[in-house]
């Protein structure tokens, strides 16, 4: 079911208007705040099988996430709008994870990150008629500090179920911000969304105004 978004200021042509395929709040937050007319319609994508198969194909992180990215955007069958598809991984040390599964699983993974940099590799595609017609990757690296683990249970509490819908067990722009020593790189990318190279995409493609 398309779920319609009102944007009291737009900069952009109705007749252009996109197709976001996810149902990220922070993916619709960032467009809205961009000034981006677009519906909503979630993907029904088997994000597991395709994971599963990056491992037996030894595919890099950066792959996966396109892949994720494309399968959600070629699988709206709206072939007469401009469809963004976004996806995100994050890898540390060879390893990748995924949205944790209930609070224990977030301290597992916050405890695991600690002390480390992971990178997170955040794609975005845009499709039409079932074409791909562009790609991006975005690799921000974030280094987290060596926190207590009464530290852990003080985010915990305070963040509740919030974190479990983000990998990494964190939301940059809530109080996850505290875990961080230092981050390098697009800070719309580490929220799920690449902005700069896609509104750039879409004044090539004459969507957004020069």
């Amino acid at each position: 079911m398309t779920d319609l978004v009102l944007t009291p200021t737009l900069i952009q042509n109705r007749a252009d208007k996109l197709l976001l395929a996810s149902g990220s709040a922070a993916r619709r937050r960032i467009l809205e705040n961009a000034g981006l007319a677009f519906d909503v319609e979630v993907s029904d994508v088997d994000e597991a099988h395709i994971k599963h198969e990056g491992l037996q194909q030894n595919w890099s992180a950066d792959t996966v996430a396109l892949r994720l990215a494309e399968a959600k955007a070629l699988s709206i069958q709206k072939t007469d709008r401009l469809v963004i598809g976004a996806d995100q991984m994050l890898s540390c040390d060879g390893t990748w994870y995924d949205k944790p599964e209930g609070l224990a699983g977030a301290r597992q993974q916050l405890l695991e990150l600690r002390g480390k940099t992971h990178t997170l590799h955040t794609a975005v595609v845009l499709c039409r008629n079932g074409h791909i017609l562009w790609r991006h990757v975005a690799c921000p690296k974030l280094s987290m500090r060596t926190f207590s683990h009464a530290f852990v249970e003080q985010y915990l509490a305070l963040e509740g179920e919030a974190c479990l819908g983000c990998v990494g067990s964190y939301r940059l722009e809530g109080p996850g911000i505290q875990l961080f020593a230092a981050i390098e790189g697009d800070a719309f990318a580490i929220q799920g969304l690449p902005l700069l190279p896609l509104v750039a995409a879409l004044r090539e493609m004459k969507v957004l105004p020069d």
